[in-house]
């Protein structure tokens, strides 16, 4: 079977990614290959500054969107995205909801989640890894 390759090219504020995969491709691969993409700005994310409206996003799609936008690097806590949540939605959302909805994007693998669970902390999984050297 023939080395499969996959390249991509991100043009962000005058910014230029490359972005080159080569071998086997799966499933996990490629979303972790868009989840990068879209990191770098290079797909548009759904949310009030679109042509979207926030009411056709579900709440856990928008605890997702807060923690991408405001926490992708670094731990965060739900309390942390409860009130990046309300700044950047002026809405309202329990905290007993974030913690959920931050729950459930760890187990979907979104997330990593550490700590007990009164000191609960998580961030966001990288898509790529990059080696020490």
């Amino acid at each position: 079977m023939p080395t499969k390759k996959i390249r991509v090219e991100i043009f962000n504020n005058g910014d230029r990614y490359t972005i080159t995969f080569e071998g086997q491709v799966t499933r996990e691969k490629a979303l972790r290959l868009l989840d990068l993409v879209e990191l770098l700005g290079g797909m548009p994310t759904v949310d009030s500054e679109s042509n979207h409206s926030t009411s056709e996003m579900s709440k856990i799609d928008k605890v997702r969107l807060v923690a991408e936008k405001n926490f992708p690097v670094g731990w965060f806590s739900s309390r942390d995205t409860q009130s990046a949540y309300e700044e950047h939605f002026n809405e309202h959302i329990l905290l007993s909801t974030v913690s959920t909805y931050l729950s459930r994007l760890a187990d979907r693998g979104i997330l990593i989640k550490s700590g007990a669970s009164n000191q609960r902390r998580y961030r966001i999984v990288s898509a790529l890894r990059i080696p020490n050297r």
